[in-house]
């Protein structure tokens, strides 16, 4: 009997973004949804107008299993969890450490051809999901700060900055293109 998926189905009550106030909660089953998308159109985008050949589909499938450790570990704040090197690092080795835990509840046959994808290598690829975790806050942050929490504004404002420190042609396009779309309303769009 293998639990990976039965343990992978609590990502739902995972709660993120627990220092802020939030008027709507958002757990991690819906970012990484969110984060598999965005990585799938930032890999599109490189390859239709940037003329690379990466794959699109894996990066989607890194976006969506990209915060599974946190069911072991709970999503750590952004704040603390970047707070100095030493505890970048050592979060980093705990995050390892609860992939390879769950990994280790896939049948051995089944477990390779999961261990790229939640525990990924491909730095190429990470790049665009990196991107689209990025993205994903942002859109939270717009999201909060359209329904007047002001609470959200500078996380806003820094991870614009972060988002356009990545120097990512494909990242940039999508926020030409796409992002303004989420400053409108339903009757909007």
């Amino acid at each position: 009997m293998s639990s990976f998926f039965a343990i992978l189905s609590r990502m739902k009550y995972i709660n993120r973004w627990g220092l802020m106030n939030n008027t709507k909660y958002e757990n991690i089953s819906e970012h990484s949804l969110q984060v598999a998308m965005f990585s799938h159109i930032l890999v599109t985008v490189a390859n239709k107008r940037l003329g690379e050949s990466l794959d699109a589909e894996k990066a989607a499938v890194i976006g969506i299993y990209h915060d599974a450790s946190e069911i072991i570990t709970g999503d750590m704040p952004t704040p603390i969890k970047y707070y100095n090197a030493d505890i970048k690092s050592a979060y980093k080795e705990i995050e390892h450490i609860a992939e390879q835990r769950l990994l280790s509840l896939l049948p051995e046959d089944i477990r390779e051809e999961y261990e790229d994808i939640v525990s990924p290598t491909d730095q190429e690829l990470l790049v665009y999901v990196k991107a689209a975790d990025k993205l994903s806050a942002l859109i939270k942050c717009i999201e909060e700060v359209r329904m007047g929490n002001m609470e959200f504004n500078d996380a806003k404002k820094a991870t614009e900055k972060t988002l356009h420190a990545m120097n990512l042609p494909a990242l940039e396009i999508f926020m030409e293109e796409f992002l303004p779309s989420f400053y409108k309303t339903l009757d909007e769009l």
